[in-house]
This record gives C-alpha cells, structure tokens and sequence, in this order.
C-alpha cells in the first residue's frame, strides 16, 4: 500500500562527494537522581536547529527546527537521538521538511537514527516530509529497541506541492527491538520508480504515511486488524483516503495510510493513533 518493495542501490555506497552540506544533530535523554528526564547533549549542526520545550507528562520534549532550506541535492544530513534507560523524550518539528533540487546532481540524504534504553520512551512525530518536484532524496530511520522500551513514531511523505510533480523519494524504515528485526521496509516513489501512481500502489494519492506503537504490554493483549477511512467504509475515490492499522509479530501496531494530501493523511494517523491507545 505505501510503495513498491526495491533493490535500489544506496547513493551513500558511492565514493563521497564534496558537493552539499554535511550536518549531524545529536539529542540525548537521561533521567537524573529525581527520576526527571534531562537533555545533557542537545547540539544542533547546520541546517537542524534543535529547541527545547516546556516538559509535558514527565517527557523532556525538543522541536526540531529548519535553520535553512534543506535537504538539497548532495546533502547528507543526520539525526541522532538516545532516549536512555529510564528516560522519556518526545520530538516534534516545528515545520514540514522540504527536499529540494539542489545544484548537484547528486541526491541527498536523510539518516534518523533512534535509540531506546531498557524502561525508556521516544516519541518521533515529526512533520511531513514534502518532495518537491526535482528533488532526489534517500531518507532512512534506524531505531534500535531495548527489551522494554517504548515507542511512537509518525511518518508522513507529501509527493509534490500543490499543482507540481514529485520527486524522487526512497526511504527504509527499520526497527530492531533487543537485536532482532521487528520491521524492515523499503518504498520508493516518482520518476524512474514503475508503477508507483498506479492502482497497484498509491491509486492517485499524493500523501502517504504510517504510524507506529511498540510497548511491551501488546505481547499479551494482541490488537485486531482495523480498516481505516474509505477502507473502513467500503468506499473508493477522493474521500478522506484509507488505511489499515494491523498487529506486527511482536510487541507492535503498524497503521499504513494512503490520502490525497496531507490533512487527511495526518487524521487518518490520528485515528490509527486512538485506535491504538484504547484498546
């Protein structure tokens, strides 16, 4: 429903290139003597400007703020956040993220890359990602999942601005929990990518998106499969687009959305995200 499963070859495995920008912004959470979660390490770079905000449910929260038009072709940018043991850590951003054509030729990179120690929560729910027309963009999120820990993630891609064409978009989401793989998938869409517009794959919609919930507790209480939007009511054409929210083989949910833009994808993730958390 999201993409087409590929072998695309990774533009990282090219010899490097001096061309675009390389920035790393790095985000650590640790619980204190108190048992409040702290942030020793917030260290923006480049483009990614990090922002603390006010703490909310016992969760240290930072906004992740665009200090510059990026990514842009040959861009290799970094996201790295720990959530240690015992500690919980909520990031957001305060605006989309927009690839864009740059003035190399080369595409850029995206790398999230999460961390959650045994007794830890994270919660990555950024805002879209938008791939304007021109642009050439390989995004990955790795997260790496102790025993216990807990995690929310949101993942939104708009193919094209309003009225334009996308880009090229490839992104791998892959999350391992105490070593193991608990999800590993690849999509791809826009030029040079078959089929990716048709009724196979995206039927039309120009926003997709998933939501994810890993917590111990779901190994004893599986969820049901749930439909979602159009799906839900039997229905085809420029509704409020269509999901599916479904159990993973593990301690997880995974909903999968499909909408014409992204208001709709964001309440069909809101939904999945109700349906998850009252069970």
């Amino acid at each position: 429903m999201t993409g087409t499963l590929t072998a695309t070859a990774d533009p990282r495995a090219a010899a490097p290139s001096t061309a675009g920008l390389r920035a790393t912004a790095r985000i650590t959470a640790r619980t204190d003597a108190d048992g409040i979660t702290r942030l020793p390490v917030l260290d923006g770079a480049g483009p990614i400007a990090l922002r603390r905000v006010r703490a909310h449910d016992g969760q240290a929260r930072v906004c992740v703020v665009g200090a510059m038009s990026a990514p842009l072709g040959g861009d290799r940018l970094c996201i790295e956040a720990t959530a240690e043991a015992g500690a919980a850590l909520h990031l957001t951003a305060a605006a989309a993220t927009v690839a864009l054509p740059g003035r190399s030729a080369e595409p850029a990179t995206y790398d999230v890359r999460l961390t959650v120690g045994d007794g830890a929560r994270l919660d990555w729910l950024p805002e879209p990602l938008i791939s304007a027309e021109g642009s050439d963009l390989w995004m990955t999120t790795t997260v790496e999942l102790a025993p216990t820990a807990r995690l929310v993630l949101r993942e939104e891609q708009v193919l094209g601005r309003s009225g334009e064409r996308p880009g090229a978009l490839r992104s791998r989401l892959t999350i391992r929990r105490a070593g193991r793989t608990l999800l590993d998938q690849e999509t791809a869409y826009g030029p040079g990518v078959p089929g990716w517009d048709t009724a196979a794959v995206l039927d039309g919609h120009r926003s997709v998106g998933q939501y994810l919930l890993v917590e111990p507790e779901l190994a004893d209480t599986p969820a049901e499969v749930r439909l979602l939007g159009d799906a839900a009511a039997g229905r085809s054409g420029d509704g409020p687009g269509q999901g599916v929210l479904a159990p993973l083989a593990g301690p997880a949910l995974l909903a999968t959305a499909v909408a014409p833009d992204a208001l709709r994808l964001r309440r069909l993730l809101d939904e999945a995200a109700r349906v998850a958390t009252v069970r």
